[in-house]
């Protein structure tokens, strides 16, 4: 059995020959590539929006981001230490150490200091997560992740619920809990700007919670491949000032708004020929389908089909014109077959509902 100075001696011959390539190679490399590299860091300088980790907007994304900087930090400390290493045995003092040398660069190097440093780093992440993992005792708002849409239900003090879909609305300055479930396959809910994500797994109850400390228009996503139009499975995060929620989840908990102008009225009436309603509400009126989305206020969300459209006429249009090319393998039927004026008059009967 060799003894562990020999294994060094011959394993730091070897890490000399190594380095002196890899150096060699690197330098290479770099004049090479040092005209992409460079753009790359102005790339990097500019990541920020409202789908940006590195643009917090919520106490949650900002403890995240946070914790992203003291892990890039340590990381950092880290490969400096085993660089420096690296240079020092093959650059500065390629010679030949001495036994007790060598054991208190492996022991010292190669075990206390990442143990020592990589627990800390583990000890200080483990219980940030927990605040926004946990159910909270204050509103709390049910997410149920569909094939490819977002049911949401907020759940008033007397137990009703109000539903919406597509757009979650939060009150800013408050802890607001989201009770996550799934149909058909795993989903996961994040929205970058406003904190971290959660699985949302069919026959399972998760739990996530945000709160928000800017008022805006945020974009979360599915985080989990969850088919065809993954991809297109995003929604609108808006945040408001409480008054301003509490107003509008007022708003929300009413009948939609009665057709009052000659396309929109016609477009209720398309409405009710082609059978919408046996897969979608809009309360007020006999449509009471619970297949897809709620569309009694679907005229005042901020987008359409999950966040791929905007909420105008011609956006009502092209959705049902060409459902299946925006999203494929969506459940919905597209309506090409309507005519023209029948296709702009439904339209326009959606959008009037605010």
């Amino acid at each position: 059995m060799y003894p562990i100075f020999t294994i060094v001696h011959r394993t730091r011959r070897s890490f000399l020959s190594l380095g002196r390539t890899a150096l060699h190679w690197c330098k290479w490399t770099f004049r090479r590539r040092a005209w992409f590299i460079l753009p790359a860091l102005f790339l990097v300088s500019a990541c920020e929006g409202r789908q940006s980790v590195l643009d917090p907007s919520g106490a949650d994304a900002r403890r995240l981001y946070d914790l992203a900087l003291v892990l890039f930090v340590g990381a950092a400390v880290l490969w400096l230490l085993v660089g420096g290493l690296f240079v020092y045995v093959t650059r500065i003092n390629p010679r030949a150490m001495s036994r007790r040398a060598a054991e208190a660069l492996i022991i010292g190097g190669g075990v206390i200091f990442p143990v020592v440093l990589l627990g800390g780093l583990l000890i200080y992440s483990l219980p940030l997560m927990s605040a926004q993992r946990s159910a909270p005792d204050g509103m709390r708002i049910h997410v149920t992740a569909e094939q490819w849409w977002w049911r949401v239900e907020y759940e008033l003090p007397d137990g009703s619920r109000v539903t919406s879909a597509n757009e979650l609305r939060l009150p800013v300055g408050q802890r607001t809990g989201l009770v996550l479930n799934a149909q058909n396959v795993i989903h996961a809910l994040w929205i970058p700007a406003l904190g971290g994500k959660a699985d949302m797994i069919p026959g399972r109850e998760t739990y996530l919670s945000f709160l928000p400390e800017k008022v805006g228009i945020f974009r979360g996503q599915c985080a989990e491949f969850c088919g065809a139009s993954h991809a297109l499975m995003a929604f609108e995060a808006v945040t408001m000032t409480p008054d301003a929620f509490a107003e509008w989840l007022d708003a929300q908990a009413k009948d939609a708004l009665v057709p009052e102008t000659p396309a929109a009225i016609r477009g209720a009436e398309v409405f009710a020929r082609e059978g919408c309603g046996a897969c979608h509400t809009v309360r007020g009126t006999p449509a009471t389908g619970l297949v897809g989305p709620d569309l009694t206020h679907v005229g005042g969300r901020v987008s359409l089909g999950a966040g791929i459209l905007g909420v105008t006429i011609d956006d009502f249009a092209n959705w049902l014109g060409h459902t299946d090319a925006l999203k494929p393998e969506v459940d919905m039927p597209t309506y090409d077959f309507l005519s023209q004026d029948d296709l702009i008059a439904l339209a326009a009967y959606l959008e009037g509902l605010k």
